[in-house]
């Protein structure tokens, strides 16, 4: 029965982090072309609200998958991916129903949903809840093996349903698949150090600490939500815009703050709305937490 208690404990946890990991990605104001507190950025189908219906549908799915982790019997993690697959398509359903029909976290269901699971396999062998950026990766990687070859390698025009399918196909960029089978290196190498030196100067408001990793993202991260969009010659003007941004000072500046609220109007207008990037500041800030034991 202890050992069922602590084991709950940390299921509750995994919970809390994944939920506050998708609050504060949304909450971040001002994000170019995305649906933050200001705006609905370049979407018509969904605003701030929207997001909170769906993240407060989506919060058990997190709890789920870190439970399917901890409870998973195996060291071929790949088969991992198996058993939280059915959590994120009732996950998918469940967001569906609370906003109407639109899409707001069927990515971040998916990577959240993972990084979870890695969570819950290393919490099984380890007991030990506070997790290094590259044990989530490494664990992310052995789940995520071979999942582009397995899911998209074989896959034609025909039977292309999904816009990461008819991304591949198109433009032969993986998405948030490619993002899993390196173990979210973007995350590692550029964003998660970013946040971490954004943290370490405290007068540095967490707000704008998220909207300076957002742009290093963009500079760097093929964006399928971009790309599906607008196309790979609209993705090289997004980075570029956002290295002009970093170079003004980001939101640390008033220069910076007022070309990146030009960004946004420009990003509204035609369209523009660097979902991916999104998607993998909320996967920054939960790493983040999952190193420092949930403290932000």
């Amino acid at each position: 029965m202890k050992n069922d208690n602590r084991n709950s404990g940390f299921i509750e946890y995994m919970q809390e982090i994944a939920l506050k990991s998708i609050l504060f990605e949304v909450a971040a104001t001002p994000k170019p072309g995305l649906v933050d507190r200001d705006n609905q950025g370049a979407h018509s189908d969904m605003d701030f609200f929207t997001f909170m219906a769906s993240s407060a549908a989506l919060s058990s799915v997190f709890a789920e998958c870190s439970r399917k982790g901890l409870d998973y019997p195996s060291a071929d993690f790949p088969g991992l991916l198996s058993w939280i697959r059915p959590i994120g398509l009732a996950a998918e359903k469940r967001m569906f129903q609370a906003t109407g029909g639109v899409n707001t976290h069927k990515g971040l269901v998916f990577s959240l949903g993972i990084i979870c699971a890695a969570a819950g396999s290393i919490y099984r062998d380890t007991g030990n809840q506070v997790f290094t950026a590259e044990q989530i990766s490494n664990r992310v990687k052995e789940i995520g093996a071979g999942i582009t070859a397995r899911e998209l390698k074989n896959i034609d025009r025909s039977r292309a349903r999904t816009k990461g399918e008819k991304i591949y196909l198109q433009y032969g960029v993986k998405g948030v698949r490619g993002q899993v089978e390196s173990g979210y290196s973007t995350v590692i190498a550029v964003a998660l150090p970013v946040l971490k030196e954004m943290r370490r100067e405290h007068s540095i408001a967490l707000n704008n600490a998220f909207i300076q990793v957002l742009l290093h993202l963009m500079t760097v991260t093929e964006d399928s939500n971009v790309i599906g969009r607008l196309g790979l010659a609209m993705l090289d003007e997004m980075q570029a815009q956002a290295k002009k941004a970093l170079y003004l000072g980001g939101i640390l500046t008033e220069e910076g703050r007022k070309y990146i609220e030009q960004m946004d109007r420009d990003f509204i207008m035609r369209g523009i709305s660097p979902g991916g990037s999104a998607d993998l500041l909320a996967v920054t800030i939960m790493l983040y937490l999952l190193e420092t034991g949930g403290i932000i």
